[in-house]
């Protein structure tokens, strides 16, 4: 029986992987690199997947009243040639995405965390793990070692330090930045943007801009947007590098819907430049050890599932070894059911985003003339809403049991 665990990292996948081991009654301790749990970036997305573990995790309902019901994705060209199309409804009655705020989703799970008894040591990097008499110790930055602990649980996201000591040599088979990033930021709901579409406008590859609708940071605050700018990785996509009027013009130029969103920037303080990578692991665990999140299978936003995929991999790990089973057995249970969703989503994501982020004018004029035709076929975009909420295990067209409005089947 697990008695005791370690989880690096207390971004949402190892929040949630630590409150259902705690939930089990594991005595469970997160060492996090920062000082303090401070999540990075505006908005997300949770897909009806995602939506299934924060029930598990007995946060959904607090979530949901402060999150933005989205029902609809919406993009179009700067001269109105529409492009993406897709509703939930169209896959199950009532069925719908919740638009959050990251810093609504990490306050909800902090608490949670308390309430089930999670240790929270912040301010500690972890540098590498080692066997010890049947257990694992983990060690930090300053040498100091803690443990013994029977599940070493890598959660520590992208840019991970972890994954490659703790895996085989080759288990690790890629780490690659991808050469677009996005400029965050949150801004006041307007009156000109519908409060359940996240919407997109693009110009061919060079230019997107989006509207994520985000809810609320409390019952009582007023409802915001999450919006992102897509742009090249280089010294000018850094938020002190901007050109604030120059972007707010652009913004503008590229659509009229901009204009409160970019108002409401101020100071480059408010932006905040996210960059992703490509991360694909070959096998996720060794020993005791086991990567989940980001740091097992990081990759571009375009499919919108980085925080379902983590979520999905805190609740199939604790399943499994929580299960009456050897731990060896469990990991490789994990790694087998968890292998499916994580390589479709990762080669999906990889090959969309050169329509929506590249230098490369022909999938641009590609992705205005295929896709909002593949919106209106039945089939199409059966499949494309499959994609969308998190439902799909691999490139074979998918027609399982279609989910509730609480993501259940």
């Amino acid at each position: 029986m697990l008695a005791t665990a370690a989880v690096v990292g207390a971004g949402p996948s190892g929040q949630a992987i630590s409150i259902l081991l705690a939930q089990a009654g594991v005595d469970v301790t997160v060492f996090e690199r920062a000082p303090a749990i401070e999540p990075v970036g505006a908005g997300l997305l949770v897909q009806p997947t995602g939506e299934r573990v924060l029930r598990e995790l007995g946060v959904a309902e607090r979530l949901i009243d402060l999150a933005a019901p989205i029902d609809r994705l919406y993009g179009d060209t700067d001269r109105g040639r529409r492009v993406l199309d897709v509703r939930y409804a169209d896959l199950a009655p009532g069925l719908v995405g919740r638009g959050l705020l990251r810093s609504a989703i990490a306050s909800a799970l902090l608490d949670r965390m308390r309430a089930t008894g999670v240790r929270l040591i912040t301010g500690t990097p972890i540098s590498t793990t080692r066997p010890c008499a049947g257990a694992d110790e983990v060690i930090d930055d300053h040498g100091r070692v803690h443990g013994p602990f029977d599940l070493v649980v890598i959660a520590d996201g992208a840019r991970s330090s972890l994954r490659a000591t703790a895996l085989e040599d080759d288990a690790v088979r890629r780490v690659r930045r991808y050469p677009w990033g996005t400029l965050w930021w949150i801004a006041p709901m307007t009156e000109s943007l519908d409060e359940t579409t996240l919407r997109q406008v693009y110009r061919g590859t060079r230019q997107m801009i989006g509207f994520l609708p985000s809810g609320r940071a409390a019952p009582e605050s007023p409802a915001v947007v999450s919006c992102f700018w897509s742009l090249p990785v280089d010294d000018r996509s850094r938020p002190d590098r901007v050109d604030l009027e120059a972007w707010k013009r652009a913004a503008i130029a590229l659509t009229p819907l901009a204009e409160g969103a970019v108002a409401s920037v101020t100071d480059p303080s408010q932006l905040l430049f996210a960059q992703y990578f490509d991360v694909v692991i070959d096998r996720p665990w060794r020993g005791r050890a086991v990567v989940i999140g980001d740091a097992a299978h990081a990759t571009s936003p375009q499919l919108g599932q980085g925080v379902n995929l983590g979520l999905a991999d805190a609740s199939e790990l604790a399943r499994q070894v929580l299960l009456d089973q050897p731990l060896e057995s469990a990991l490789a249970a994990y790694a087998s059911r968890r292998r499916g969703p994580t390589r479709y989503y990762q080669q999906a994501s990889r090959l969309l985003t050169p329509f929506f982020q590249s230098d490369a004018t022909l999938l641009g004029t590609i992705r205005d003339a295929c896709m909002g035709a593949a919106c209106s076929f039945p089939p199409t975009r059966r499949q494309m809403l499959h994609a969308l909420t998190g439902r799909k295990t691999g490139w074979l067209p998918s027609d399982r049991a279609t989910p509730d409005a609480n993501g259940r089947r």
